[in-house]
């Protein structure tokens, strides 16, 4: 197939929010962000890279170049990945140099911000480096939370792709019981989901960015699913296992998931029970994520649903979490987090029961709000109806 789709932002994108958040940065009374994480050096430079024990950080001053810090096995694969930032080398880690002084040759200003996910190591090589005020910022973090129109139109495209995997899964399992042959087991499930996610990739889109999931998820069938990031196993799908598909991957870098809960053959009363309290909870949480509405809020009305249902203690996690360059980040919409929702975030909507010794259920969509609400990008059915497979 012909590629057509361009998975990288442009240099013009990454310079809108490079300026951004050196305006906020500003507006903190900073001369400058300095940050270690993968993710943070990703959305502000378009390198993308497999986070090691070697620091790799960006420094974004309020005027002037971004620099980016990388060691030397790295400075050629920054380079083709056209990073926009100016590189800076050092040698090897540990090496004989702490590798942020050959930052701070370059550096102006006295007041520097960075995550508070930089780790104590992390920090303190940062102030052993610095003769500076180095001070914790969530500056980046909450920029990456409005996405831009450019990612938006990536985290569209690994919908498509999740639900193409969630429909792959299904097939599987419907074609296993049409031929009368095993069932697959949870492993090789995940392992096709996965090879079908990357496979649309590398067909159909230019320049792939590889992340730390490029594609797939958790498989899990009968009483493995009431783990809720159970990770596949051996077991195999039987007739009357609920099991679950949770579903994902990442088109230049940005995520989203779909997770739904199936039922091979006829539903048991106590199946149908426990599916339709989580299609409802999700349902109600769907309206419920809309611009000004606190996250904590909506995570309220939508566990309040599953207490109407009498089934919330089975319940073990939050309604949701954001998703970006992170599969799981901030904000996270649950009762300690009382963030504002506004149009450009992309969060997760995925209520969930566990129930031990049966079967864990799960919705999931990642969600974008809107103006005036929130729109599902993952489109796969959700009810029941269309969640069983015959036997």
């Amino acid at each position: 197939m012909t590629t057509s789709f361009r998975q990288r932002l442009t240099s013009v994108v990454l310079t809108e929010i490079q300026d951004f958040v050196r305006a906020r940065a500003a507006e903190l009374g900073l001369d400058g962000i300095l940050s270690d994480d993968p993710d943070d050096v990703a959305y502000l430079t378009g390198f993308f890279h497999h986070a090691t024990e070697r620091p790799v950080a960006v420094w974004l001053p309020v005027d002037g170049l971004a620099l980016l810090l990388v060691p030397r096995l790295e400075a050629a694969y920054a380079r083709s990945q056209h990073a926009l930032a100016e590189i800076v080398e050092y040698a090897e880690y540990p090496g004989t140099t702490n590798p942020f002084v050959a930052l701070d040759r370059r550096m102006r200003g006295g007041r520097i911000g960075h995550p508070r996910t930089m780790s104590y190591l992390r920090l303190e090589m940062v102030r052993e480096a610095f003769d500076r005020t180095i001070v914790p910022t969530d500056a980046v973090m909450e920029a990456r939370y409005i996405k831009r129109p450019e990612e938006v139109v990536l985290h569209r495209e690994a919908a498509r792709i999740s639900d193409i995997m969630v429909e792959t899964g299904v097939a599987a399992v419907r074609d296993a019981l049409t031929e009368h042959g095993q069932l697959p087991t949870e492993a090789e499930l995940a392992a096709l989901v996965g090879r079908v996610g990357t496979g649309i990739m590398y067909d159909e889109h230019e320049d792939v960015v590889v992340t730390s999931l490029l594609a797939g998820g958790l498989v899990y069938g009968g009483e493995n699913s009431s783990y809720p990031h159970g990770l596949p196993s051996g077991y195999r799908l039987r007739i009357g296992d609920t099991f679950l598909l949770s579903l994902g991957c990442a088109v230049g870098g940005r995520y989203v998931e779909c997770e739904r809960t199936f039922v091979i053959g006829e539903p048991s009363p106590e199946q149908r029970r426990y599916h339709e309290a989580v299609r409802r909870a999700q349902a109600v949480g769907a309206k419920a994520i809309a611009p000004g509405v606190a996250c904590c809020d909506a995570n309220a009305a939508c566990q309040a649903e599953l207490a109407a249902a009498g089934v919330d203690k089975y319940v073990l996690h939050r309604q949701g979490h954001g998703i970006g360059l992170g599969m799981h980040e901030p904000p996270w919409l649950e009762a300690g987090d009382a963030t504002l929702l506004a149009a450009g975030m992309v969060v997760s909507n995925e209520p969930g029961i566990y129930v031990p010794g049966h079967a864990g259920y799960r919705i999931s969509d990642s969600m974008l709000v809107t103006e005036d609400g929130a729109e599902p990008l993952t489109s796969y059915p959700r009810s029941l109806e269309h969640c069983v497979i015959p036997a």
